[in-house]
């Protein structure tokens, strides 16, 4: 139980400064940045929040269902532009591809001038 309320806490911390400083960031961000920072300097100990950890990723499915379920809600409209979706997609996700992959090309690039002397 302490795991939970370690979690729940960092999520109104989050939530708190983000409603009090009207930052631009979602509430569940801040917090788990903080939660990350005080994980990385000790102020909170791993032990305290691993079991709660593991259990959220044991069940992590039954957090997915409500998103499956709106999703049917649009089933007719996707089976109606099924065409432009597998387009768009398919157009996207090469895209992704050739921009990664340039890019990495270039970062290996400017690596291996570094190195030489």
């Amino acid at each position: 139980m302490l795991g939970f309320s370690i979690l729940i806490g960092y999520y109104v911390l989050g939530w708190v400064i983000q409603t009090g400083l009207q930052v631009p960031i979602p509430a569940n961000v801040i917090g788990l940045i903080l939660f990350t920072m005080s994980l990385f300097f000790k102020i909170i100990k791993l032990e305290w929040v691993e079991e709660a950890g593991e259990f959220l990723i044991k069940h992590m499915l039954l957090f997915f269902i409500p998103f499956v379920v709106g999703t049917m809600v649009f089933f007719p409209y996707i089976g109606a532009n099924a065409v432009q979706l597998l387009v768009s997609l398919f157009v996207s996700t090469i895209g992704v591809l050739m921009i990664t992959g340039w890019s990495v090309k270039l970062l290996k690039g400017k690596e291996k001038s570094n190195e030489s002397p």
